[in-house]
């Protein structure tokens, strides 16, 4: 798709959300005067772009079918973990859940019992702890780092993600990411005619599992 670049007002264009995640990411990062490392930026593009797919936020059972879990019973989990691969992969997802959620959705949150604190409190304790893991490779201890980060600047990273979020729906609340998911399945003309609205060019050959 193409996004429109308002300073010059010209197209650009990319191939898929996470471009357009990254340039938006680094905008609020520079207007929210946010420091980080490319790698950890990196990471939390790669998160925006996993959980814009609104099935990666849930999780599948027999018995339930799609549900959402909870933060406590994430983190139930890591510390009932039967390896440290298990025990670290539910705690990123905790932390990745948790930054997510708690950025993108912080109004929503407010009229909620469990509030933004909560998610921070249990987001950056998640991110501290894979930090302090005894690294076992050099990739582990390049994650150890970008977790780290993330840890001590938990906070810094909700207001830009809220901050892209608030891009990301515009003036009229529509939410771009749940738009271009649309057109990106179905190819539907009104997700299309509204992500033009908004600026955004889909590109015909982005469209999934459609004869062209």
């Amino acid at each position: 798709m193409s996004v429109q670049d308002h300073d010059s007002r010209r197209l650009m264009t990319v191939n898929d959300l996470r471009d357009w995640f990254r340039s938006s990411v680094h905008e609020a990062m520079v207007r929210n005067s946010v420091e980080a490392t490319e790698s950890t930026g990196d990471y939390v593009v790669n998160v925006l772009t996993e959980y814009s797919r609104s099935e990666n936020l849930y999780r599948m059972t027999e018995e339930e079918g799609r549900s959402h879990q909870p933060l406590a019973m994430i983190y139930r989990d890591a510390v009932e973990s039967s390896s440290e691969e298990v025990r670290r992969r539910n705690l990123q997802r905790l932390g990745d859940l948790a930054l997510f959620v708690a950025g993108f959705f912080a109004e929503s949150l407010q009229r909620k019992l469990v509030d933004v604190d909560y998610y921070a409190g249990m987001g950056g304790a998640a991110y501290s702890s894979l930090a302090e893991a005894p690294p076992r490779s050099f990739e582990m201890l390049e994650s150890n780092a970008v977790f780290g980060e993330l840890a001590e600047k938990f906070t810094d990273f909700l207001d830009v993600l809220a901050e892209v979020a608030e891009t990301a729906r515009g003036n009229s609340e529509q939410n771009v990411m749940r738009l271009y998911e649309l057109w990106l399945r179905t190819g539907s003309p009104r997700a299309r005619r509204k992500l033009e609205e908004m600026g955004i060019q889909p590109l015909q050959s982005s469209v999934i599992g459609r004869e062209h």
